[in-house]
């Protein structure tokens, strides 16, 4: 009857009390209980577990679990006056459940184990904590100062002592403890080998954790392991290694190895949350879900962004006139530099037009295109010397970008203005794609034709070049004076970021750009947001933004219109691709709105250094030749692994929905069909290989083909999971040398009378829930004599009729 009246008790007990209580604080067992009937008779735990259940319904639901931070100023809230300087605390709470997690921050700048407990913030928070509450406890900094009396708590003894007094009032409140070692400082020696500077504190918290039987996080080694990757340079990102002149905590610069940026404090805080879900307890149950259901939120890339001085260099103060009359190219150029000469800031192109020829950015200069400002770059092709860069994963002599960048640190292009790239100067035109008075048009404005009089190009140069193999690659033993004689082909990226560092482009409209629009190579923490490009719609190459083997960036809320792809990454080109080595990675496009475009969001074909890590989100495709595509072909190599795509729609989409295709400017797909037996080659470091793709909540409104994926024979498209999308297109859903492909709760609908479903030489497929409507006359069609298991379950596929090829057996097709 103790129990009763233990529980009674309990729901008798203020709100604040009983909402709090958890199994685990309860005074016993419940499972080793038994309870006498008064007679003798000892009853089993069914009848307690039936009381128990029943009570239940009498009590309050539960508040959510509190987690309390008890520490120094690694963990602590920061003042706005004190920024960019930010505790790891004020970010953790961002990567948990805000309504089911309460965070409560009691971490002190300067505090030890000592006076944190001796200048009361430990009564303080104490008095806070409840039964069911977390309390996170990391100190270490500031125990070490033995010439601080007020401070210094050795670590073998006093801080041991205080860590063990920490965890024994926190569960002597019914809430859980969590030790954490102390975060490390930024230390490195002239062998660029990390240096510990926290002697025995790290261990002693680890033994303190063992002792007690408390779980802990042990941040000192994974903060270590994070510094030893980044190397001594790339770690000051995480730390206040602050210029002179940017921030008013800091106007003649800070040099800091101990606190953090927001971007180290993300970091941390990714650590910690690692660290919880390690630990496996409750807690880590409400660690906030990505978009991505195999990844949290934490672990989703984070891209660090550039910060600018105030300072503000107006082109007008250099000579600039607008009207679209003057070559500005000098006047725009002399505020760029002079911006970056004086320490950095920002250079203004106020309202008005700007005709100019190619400007370089410069590193710590944001480049400000302000509204109502029109950047009107010339049809002048003089204007533009040839310079060595990179064109579709190759060395190549181009003409200078418009807009190019190289080798910098913290730069920007920004604004609400619009830029012009002069294309027509430069790009061909063919007459397929272009109306009649369209063609008549550029075919009077000057230029030449080619021999068949369907090409335009603008100069002698540019058909000449359209005749070369490899024009201007350097492999092919072009430089700048051997480029001259077909200048006009080697056009430009309108704006070319190379080995770049913190880049942002935010909020400019891109206009007709002689070949891709924004490209960005070899670069780390790439940001392009709010942007627009348009290109019109016969543009060759005229790419909306082609990613090559960067690394860290974000793609967000943009507005494609383009001649060729909207969203496209790479990594550079067959055997120079792969002699680079330098994959595209830990990207996130999300919110991306892409019009005409052979491409919505695209990888390849120029993929032979690797993409991987990639998170594509809530982006809308109107029009676009192909949904999702991935290209590649022999020769290429690379890997295209873990890409994580979810809540895409789509319209009016002339060929794939979605399109997995190894044999890009090669073997046409539909050729697999009247061929099922296709060369099977050896694999070598040439070969490429797509595997890894989850794609989820994908709708398409028309489409010609639902998904088509054709692999190669010795290297399939593997391991794809497609699901929880809907489709109403021409045909269905072809699978070629493809293997481990899940595809559930497919919702088809097909125009065609085709089967909705062929699988050719592919195995170990898998639909559940696959349901067929439209006119398709059967559900599948399996063709080859290279396939293995195929399985289907929640599906009218055997309803609609099965048919197959010579050689496929019937015990191959499973069907539930």
């Amino acid at each position: 009857m103790k129990i009763i009246q233990f529980i009674l008790q309990y729901i008798l007990r203020p709100t604040s009390t009983a909402l709090r209580l958890r199994p685990s604080t309860l005074p016993f067992d419940f499972a080793q209980c038994k309870l006498s009937a008064g007679s003798g008779q000892v009853l089993g735990a069914a009848p307690l577990t039936f009381l128990l259940f029943t009570l239940t319904f009498f009590l309050p639901p539960q508040d959510p679990p509190r987690v309390f931070l008890a520490g120094d100023s690694t963990m602590a809230d920061k003042t706005p006056e004190a920024a960019p300087e930010t505790g790891w605390g004020m970010i953790l709470p961002g990567y948990f459940d805000a309504a089911a997690v309460q965070f409560e921050n009691h971490a002190v700048n300067g505090r030890s184990t000592k006076s944190f407990r001796d200048l009361g913030h430990w009564d303080k928070m104490m008095t806070r904590v409840r039964p069911g509450d977390y309390v996170l406890i990391q100190f270490g900094h500031n125990d070490q100062k033995a010439d601080d009396p007020v401070r210094y708590a050795p670590a073998q003894t006093d801080y041991r002592t205080n860590l063990t007094r920490f965890v024994t009032e926190v569960r002597a409140k019914g809430a859980q403890p969590i030790l954490l070692t102390p975060v490390v400082r930024r230390n490195f020696d002239e062998q660029n080998r990390f240096v510990d500077k926290h002697a025995d504190y790290p261990q002693v918290a680890r033994e303190v954790a063992a002792a007690q039987k408390v779980p802990l996080i042990d941040l000192w080694a994974k903060s270590k392991n994070l510094l030893e990757q980044l190397g001594p340079e790339d770690s000051k990102a995480l730390f206040l290694h602050l210029p002179a002149g940017l921030y008013p905590s800091a106007p003649e610069g800070k040099t800091d190895n101990t606190h953090f940026t927001p971007f180290g404090a993300a970091h941390m805080a990714t650590l910690v949350a690692e660290g919880l879900r390690e630990s496996g307890l409750p807690l880590s149950g409400f660690l906030k879900k990505s978009p991505f259901p195999e990844k949290y939120a934490y672990e989703l890339p984070i891209v660090n962004m550039p910060v600018f001085k105030k300072d503000t260099f107006n082109i007008l103060h250099f000579g600039a006139k607008a009207g679209g009359l003057t070559l500005n190219t000098r006047a725009i150029q002399s505020a760029i530099d002079s911006c970056a000469a004086r320490g950095g800031g920002v250079a203004l192109i106020p309202q008005g037009l700007w005709l100019t020829g190619p400007l370089k950015l410069r590193s710590h200069v944001n480049l400000h295109i302000a509204q109502g400002a029109l950047v009107q770059f010339s049809d002048d092709t003089d204007q533009y010397p040839l310079v060595r860069t990179n064109w579709e994963g190759l060395d190549a002599i181009r003409g200078q970008s418009p807009i190019s960048g190289m080798d910098l640190e913290n730069t920007a292009l920004t604004g609400t203005g619009i830029l012009d790239g002069a294309g027509m100067a430069w790009r061909p035109l063919k007459k397929s794609k272009v109306t009649d008075s369209e063609w008549k048009k550029h075919v009077a404005s000057g230029g030449v034709l080619d021999e068949r009089g369907e090409t335009w190009y603008p100069t002698d140069r540019a058909l000449l070049g359209s005749k070369k193999q490899l024009p201007g690659v350097i492999a092919q033993g072009y430089d700048e004076a051997k480029s001259e004689e077909i200048k006009e082909f080697l056009r430009p990226n309108m704006v070319a970021i190379i080995r770049c560092h913190k880049v942002l482009i935010d909020g400019p409209t891109f206009q007709n750009s002689p070949a891709w629009t924004l490209h960005t190579l070899l670069s780390r923490h790439f940001t392009l947001q709010n942007v627009t490009v348009k290109n019109p719609a016969f543009a060759q190459n005229g790419d909306g933004v082609d990613v090559e083997s960067t690394r860290f960036f974000r793609i967000e809320n943009c507005v494609f219109d383009t001649g060729d792809d909207g969203v496209c990454l790479k990594s550079g080109r067959d055997a120079e691709g792969r002699r680079r080595g330098v994959p595209t990675s830990d990207g996130i496009v999300r919110g991306c709105v892409v019009y005409k475009a052979h491409g919505g969001f695209v990888i390849g074909s120029e993929m032979s250094g690797g993409v991987r890590n990639i998170y594509v989100s809530d982006c809308t495709f109107l029009g676009s030749d192909i949904g999702l595509r991935f290209k590649t072909t022999r020769g290429r190599g690379g890997a295209v692994e873990d890409i994580y795509i979810t809540d895409i729609t789509m319209t009016d989409i002339p060929h794939e929905a979605i399109l997995f295709d190894m044999y890009y400017n090669g073997k046409a797909a539909d050729e697999a069909i009247k061929d099922p037996e296709l060369e099977k080659l050896p694999v070598t470091e040439a070969t490429p290989a797509f595997r890894r793709f989850f794609i989820r909540n994908v709708s398409c409104r028309g489409a010609d083909h639902a998904i088509y994926a054709q692999g190669l024979p010795e290297m399939n498209v593997q391991e794809v999971l497609i699901e929880n999308c809907s489709f109403y297109a021409k045909n269905g859903i072809t699978l070629v040398e493809s293997n481990g492909f899940r595809l559930n709760n497919i919702e088809l609908e097909t125009t065609s009378t085709k089967p909705a479903v062929l699988v050719l030489n592919s195995r170990n497929i898998r639909f559940d829930g696959l349901n067929i409507a439209g006119k398709a006359q059967k559900g599948l069609r399996v063709e080859g004599k290279q396939n293995g298991a195929l399985h289907f379950s929640r599906s009218n596929v055997s309803a609609l009729g099965i048919l197959r090829g010579e050689g496929v057996p019937a015990e191959l097709i499973t069907v539930e």
